[in-house]
């Protein structure tokens, strides 16, 4: 079980991401410890704003690749609808479901 995530960094960047373990990550990244991204060190991280569960990495990464590839206006679409129908073209929705 792997899980596609975005998190809001302090400077209201979007940072996406992948984990076997979200509870993990996520502190890792709010603690800023060595094992965090630099990205989320430098930045900040702040609050996680959205994830997604999928069965293996590759699916999990799979997503992870085209929400990077968004532009910031589809990134926050993305998050307020939980809809990865902006994907579509992509990647297959039904492999993905939204944690809540």
């Amino acid at each position: 079980m792997y899980y596609t995530y975005m998190l809001r960094c302090a400077d209201d960047s979007i940072y996406t991401g992948i984990a076997a373990d979200i509870d993990r990550r996520m502190a890792q990244h709010l603690t800023r410890s060595s094992a965090c991204a630099r990205y989320t060190r430098n930045h900040g991280a702040k609050k996680l704003e959205i994830v997604w569960h999928s069965e293996n990495r590759s699916t999990a990464s799979k997503l992870e690749f085209h929400i990077k590839r968004l532009s910031r206006v589809q990134k926050e679409s993305l998050i307020k609808s939980g809809s990865l129908d902006i994907l579509r073209e992509k990647i297959d929705p039904e492999k993905y479901t939204i944690l809540q």
